[in-house]
Formats: C-alpha cells, sequence, structure tokens
C-alpha cells in the first residue's frame, strides 16, 4: 500500500529540514574552525600542575615581571679567526640600541662573554602579549645583533621557544585538515567504489567539527576551557575520525536494509534503530573516557577532557541528523555505481571474512592463544618506555631555531643558562637563601633579581615582601641532573627557617609534571576501565563479555606501548616521551578500542538471538568485519595526519594511536576477540538470558 499523499510530503520534509539546519550550521560556523587558534594559547606555563610547587612559583614569579616580560637570549659565537677584540662593547651597543624599539621592555642586559672566550650572550626583555607580532620582535632583535662584525646570532631562551611553537601550529587551521580529509576520502573511495558516498561522509564529518570548533571558542573566549595548538589539532582530528567511524556504521546498516525494504525511509529508520544503541554506547566510551581526565592534576590534560568530549557529541549529532536525511534524499544513488545488496551478499568481502570467520570458527583455542602470546611479547617491551618527558632538542621534530641556539648557549656557557631555577622567598632571608642555594652542589651560581629585571648588580626588588632568586644550574635544564639538582635545592632552601622558600623554572616544572602525571595514571586509569566496563555491561546486558572485551583493549594498549617503545628509539631517535603521552595514548586506544569491540559485539548479540551464541559470533564478524575494518583504517589515517605539525609530543600520539587502533582492528577485533567468545560459549553472555537462549539454539543452529 502507498503511503497517503500528506505522509509522504512529511517524509521528505523531515530530511530536507534536516539538511538545511545543517547548511545553515556549516555556513555560519564553518570559519570558527580556522578561528580557534585566536582563542589558543601556547604558554606552557599556562598548563601546569595545579598544584605543585612550581606552579606556585610561576604565579609568584608574575610579580616580579609587572610589565609582563619574556626573556629573549641572544648568542654570538665566534668565527674561525675567534672573537674581534671590541665584540664584547659592539655587542652592548647593539643590545642598547634596542631601547625603546616596539615589543621591548626596559633596557637590555650587557653583553656576557663565555669563560672559554669564544661566545656572547645577553639578554633582551620582549612583551609577553605580542602574539603575531613575536617573530618581527624577534626579526628586529636579530638585525640589531647581527651588527656586531665577525660573530653567528642566534636567538635562544622563552620567546625564540614560542616563535617556534607559533609556527609549528600554524598549519594547524589548514594543512592539518587537508590532509586528514585527504586521507579519508581516499579510502572511502576504495572501500566503496562509489562516488557520492564518500563525499557525504566528509560533508558530515566537517560540519561536525564546525559545530565542535563554534562552541569550543566560544567556551574558550569565555575562560571556560582552555585551549592550545594541541588540544586544537587533537580536536580535529577526533571529530574528523569519530564522526567517519559512526557514519561507516549507518551507511553499512543503511545499505542492508535498503537491500532488504527498497524504501529508502524505511531503511533510514531501521539502520538508525539497529546502529543507534551501538554508536551511542560508543561515544559515550569515549566522551566519558575524555570527561575523566577532569581528575588529572595536569591542567592540559583537563583542557582535553571537555573540548574532546564536544567533538564526540558533534560527531554523534552530525550523523544521526545529516546522514540520515542525505541517505533518504539520495537513495541508491548514494552507492552508484555500486549498488546496495542483501547483508548475506554484501557482507562476503571477497570471501575474506567468511575464510577469517572459518578460522575463528574451527580452531578457537589455537587462534586466540596464538594472538594472546603476540601480544603479550610486545607488551613485554612496554616498561622500557621512558615517560620522563622530551628532552628541549627533540620537543620539535625538525631543526627549530630555538633548538640550535639552546644548544650553542650550553656549549659555552653553564648548562642552565637561560633557563635558570627561580627560587622565591621571604626578603627577610634573601641572603641566607641565596647562600644555600650556591652551596647546592650542581649549582653553578645564585643572585636576588634587581629591580632592573636581572640577577645581581644592585639590591634586590621586593615584591609583597618576597625575594626572587635565580639560580644558574651546572647542567642543563632538561637534562636528569638538572632534576637531580633542584630536588637538592629545594630540600636546601627548604631547611632556612622562616624563609618560606618555593622552587620553580623549567626543571621545576619538568619534575613536577613527571610526578604529576603518576598519580593521574594511578587514578584516571581505573575510573576510565569502570566506565567502559558499565557502559559495556549496560549495552551487552552481560558480565563475562564485558571484562573479556576490556581485558583484550587493555592487552592491545600495552602491547602497543611495547612496540612504541621500540620504534621511538631505534626508528625516530627519540630519547623519551612526554609524560602525558601513556595517558593519552591509553584514553584513546582503550576508548577507542573498544568501540569497535562494541560495534561486533551489538551485531552478534542481534544475530545470536536468532542463531545461537556460535553461529551468532560467526554471522556478526562476517557481516561487521569489512565495515569496522575500514572505520579502523580511516582512524589511524586521520590521527596519522598529526604528523604534520612537527612537534614530538604530537608525533609521537601519531604513532600510538594509529598502530595501537590497526592492532585492535586487525587481531583483537577480528581473532583475539571473536575467538575467545566462541571458545568460551554461551556461558561467555552470562548471566541474560541470551546465554540460556543461545545454549537452546546451539543444537538447531548447528545442525
Amino acid at each position: 500500500m502507498k503511503p497517503a499523499p500528506r505522509h509522504r510530503v512529511v517524509r521528505w520534509l523531515v530530511p530536507v529540514a534536516l539538511l538545511v539546519v545543517w547548511l545553515g550550521i556549516g555556513g555560519a560556523l564553518g570559519p570558527f574552525a580556522g578561528k580557534l587558534g585566536e582563542v589558543a594559547t601556547n604558554d606552557r606555563a599556562a598548563f601546569l600542575p595545579r598544584s605543585a610547587e612550581s606552579t606556585k612559583v610561576a604565579d609568584e614569579q608574575q610579580a616580579f615581571q609587572r610589565s609582563g616580560t619574556v626573556p629573549a637570549i641572544v648568542v654570538w659565537t665566534a668565527g674561525k679567526d675567534g672573537l674581534p677584540s671590541d665584540a664584547g662593547a659592539s655587542a652592548t651597543r647593539a643590545l642598547a640600541s634596542l631601547s625603546g624599539k616596539p615589543g621591548v621592555v626596559g633596557r637590555p642586559s650587557p653583553a656576557q662573554p663565555s669563560e672559554d672566550g669564544e661566545a656572547l650572550s645577553g639578554v633582551v626583555q620582549l612583551r609577553s602579549d605580542l602574539g603575531d607580532e613575536l617573530p618581527d620582535t624577534l626579526d628586529r632583535v636579530r638585525d640589531a645583533a647581527g651588527s656586531v662584525a665577525g660573530t653567528t646570532v642566534e636567538i635562544a631562551g622563552p620567546a625564540a621557544t614560542q616563535a617556534d611553537l607559533k609556527d609549528a601550529f600554524a598549519g594547524i587551521d589548514g594543512l592539518l585538515l587537508g590532509v586528514a580529509l585527504a586521507a579519508v576520502l581516499v579510502i572511502l573511495l576504495l572501500v566503496y567504489r562509489s562516488v557520492l558516498l564518500p563525499f557525504l561522509i566528509i560533508i558530515s564529518a566537517v560540519f561536525a567539527l564546525a559545530l565542535a570548533c563554534a562552541v569550543v571558542y566560544v567556551l574558550a573566549d569565555h575562560d571556560v576551557v582552555l585551549v592550545d595548538g594541541q588540544v586544537q589539532g587533537i580536536l580535529s582530528i577526533l571529530v574528523i575520525g569519530a564522526a567517519t567511524d559512526y557514519a561507516l556504521l549507518l551507511t553499512a546498516r543503511f545499505r542492508e536494509e535498503l537491500a532488504a525494504h527498497g524504501d529508502r525511509t524505511t531503511a533510514a529508520v531501521a539502520a538508525l534503530r539497529r546502529s543507534f544503541g551501538a554508536i551511542t554506547a560508543s561515544a559515550a566510551t569515549v566522551a566519558l573516557g575524555l570527561l575523566a581526565l577532569l581528575l588529572s592534576d595536569l591542567t592540559n590534560n583537563r583542557a582535553l577532557g571537555p573540548v574532546g568530549a564536544i567533538g564526540i557529541v558533534c560527531a554523534v549529532l552530525s550523523t544521526m541528523t545529516f546522514l540520515p536525511a542525505v541517505l533518504v534524499l539520495c537513495g541508491r544513488a548514494a552507492y552508484w555505481p555500486a549498488k546496495p545488496r542483501p547483508a548475506d551478499e554484501a557482507t562476503g568481502g571477497h570471501g575474506i571474512w567468511r575464510r577469517i570467520a572459518a578460522r575463528v570458527d574451527g580452531s578457537p583455542r589455537k587462534v586466540w592463544l596464538s594472538c594472546a602470546l603476540v601480544l603479550v611479547a610486545c607488551a613485554a617491551f612496554a616498561p622500557t618506555l621512558k615517560s620522563q618527558g622530551v628532552p628541549l632538542d627533540e620537543i620539535f621534530v625538525n631543526d627549530a631555531p630555538s633548538v640550535s641556539a639552546q644548544a650553542t648557549l650550553s656549549k659555552h656557557f653553564p648548562g642552565g643558562s637561560g633557563n635558570p631555577a627561580v627560587v622565591v622567598a621571604a626578603a627577610g632571608r634573601a641572603e641566607e637563601v641565596t647562600a644555600a642555594a650556591e652551596a647546592t652542589d650542581g649549582v653553578s651560581s645564585a643572585a636576588p633579581v634587581t629591580a632592573s629585571g636581572r640577577p645581581g648588580g644592585g639590591k634586590p626588588l621586593v615584591v609583597d615582601g618576597r625575594v626572587r632568586i635565580d639560580v644558574t644550574l651546572d647542567d642543563a635544564a632538561d637534562s636528569d641532573a638538572a632534576t637531580a639538582t633542584v630536588k637538592r635545592l629545594r630540600t636546601a632552601v627548604h631547611e632556612v627557617p622562616g624563609a618560606d622558600a618555593l622552587v620553580g623554572g623549567y626543571t621545576a616544572q619538568q619534575y613536577d609534571t613527571q610526578r604529576t602525571a603518576e598519580r593521574d595514571r594511578g587514578i584516571i586509569v581505573p575510573v576510565v576501565l569502570v566506565i567502559i566496563l558499565l557502559i559495556l555491561m549496560g549495552l551487552l546486558r552481560s558480565v563475562l563479555v564485558p571484562v573479556l572485551l576490556v581485558a583484550t583493549v587493555g592487552l592491545n594498549f600495552l602491547a602497543t606501548l611495547g612496540v612504541s617503545s621500540l620504534v621511538f628509539k631505534h626508528a625516530f631517535g627519540f630519547s623519551g616521551t612526554d609524560a602525558s603521552v601513556p595517558l593519552y595514548g591509553f584514553v584513546f586506544l582503550v576508548a577507542l578500542g573498544v568501540d569497535y569491540n562494541i560495534f561486533l559485539m551489538s551485531r552478534v548479540r542481534e544475530e545470536a538471538l536468532r542463531h545461537g551464541a556460535r553461529k551468532g559470533m560467526i554471522r556478526g564478524l562476517v557481516s561487521t568485519g569489512g565495515v569496522i575494518t575500514s572505520a579502523g583504517v580511516v582512524l589511524a589515517a586521520t590521527f596519522a595526519a598529526l604528523i604534520v605539525i612537527p612537534l614530538a609530543f604530537l608525533a609521537q600520539i601519531a604513532f600510538i594511536v594509529a598502530f595501537g587502533v590497526l592492532l585492535d582492528t586487525l587481531v583483537v577485533r577480528s581473532l583475539l576477540a571473536p575467538a575467545l567468545v566462541v571458545d568460551i560459549g554461551p556461558r561467555a553472555w552470562w548471566p541474560s538470558t541470551l546465554s540460556r537462549t543461545a545454549r537452546e539454539a546451539e543444537p538447531s543452529a548447528s545442525a
């Protein structure tokens, strides 16, 4: 019976209205994807542990920088004939000429010679709020310093590092998004062999990103959330990858229903109904897993939590509204030149998944034992992953000017030059604290900061009864030796009676960040596991299957860390990883890895109710094999796109997530988990009625 005319109008009106709404969202909010950088901060001090001693020092330190300054350290090195005899005077005049120039605060320090007589250094204080003007200001400093004949000029220090970070994130709005979308498009074209559908999926993902960026922009602009370049890049990749994954599941189900029912509206409703639980449960695992980062004491971790969760919600909204609307309007044309086929014909994957399913069905114990042994062997190397932080010379994966300048500075001056430890103490105990600092093993020098903003050369600057003492270390600020010195320094100055001394600075911040990251992992990892376990139990109405899934995904995470440790050390040349990398890797891999198991097991449960546990597992594996593998490849490709940003942290996250997702998709979800469930049999679904129903169905299913 054909639907009544009025009913037909409604069937078309709803999809058209949804399409118009999303076109409006894309048109109005699309520009926010490019504006998010306007409310982002790349100031590392903004992401320190909230309760750490170094954070308290950073807060107090601002009072000694009344004008809000950031130092640029100019380094002159000698040519092959050595430094000219008048180089010191020329360098001092060059720096003095910068007084009063735009962006420069106060009078630069005189040039100081190195002990080996082969280099000079001087400090120029720049305004901390220069923003886009910082590169031009550094160019003026470089041009002035370049007037010293017979020398080579480099600029180190926090100002130079900020400029390099800004340059690294310069292409995040366009290049990163373009690379990710291009990778997704190529994969979708190969998977679907359709002209229109890949573009519909990408448009859905782009609309989701536009909405997410607009929401995050407003929240960041009102100081509700904190965003830096790393969070911004992860948001783009996360939304594109998640929206594409959800779209793949929905469009695959729509294709099956369209072949079975013929009517596009009926097929869309059926596809939505049957995929809604899996998609929302998958999104909930990722969103709640990210929100668990709010328990972190590291500000950058807490920043990623709500921002990432917002992105996931927007991805689900686009998938559940825009995509069904365009599928109804396009119908079979969405898959042209391919034709939608019934599930039994469409999911054979040229026999690949049928052969895999037959292998799992024929020798389940052999399959899962083999997979488990391989994963355990890889996981054995996980403890070798060093996550005490990335050395300064490895922060950028390319040759950043600030890194080479810092290396030059450390070569000719004490290792901690330009990156001193900072002690804040009671003014009445300044001399005792300075003496205690100088007597500490590993300290090169210590001096209170004067009214000029520089240590030494006058009376200490007193602010609210406190003084700041800059302590230059013998070793490079990012070294283990410097960390050991800071521990000794804290012990020494804490023992000065009445000083209430606190030790901060770069080395202390790295040490506090490392300790806080270890504390965060101990709290957040169990919380995320419990969240995921509860969601799986609610969705699958079972206890044992969710436990198995979480255990297999956890093993996959450890195996990924083991492989990453070997690759980072022997292939990429990283001597360490950022302290937050293991936690980020855990949240993404476990939450996203469970996604694919949710897609699989929700379909398996549906099939098991009709065909029995064993046959249901095999049918579910065959019917979802192609689409879930495609989703895994897409997600791996999108995260791999993070390597276009030349930062070690993002390169490490890119490899861990991309490799881990592929390992999970191809081994854990395709072989290990199905083989375990088949080997255990209907008991795996205990205590749900499915365990009893499945047992009753087993004989007829195998007959």
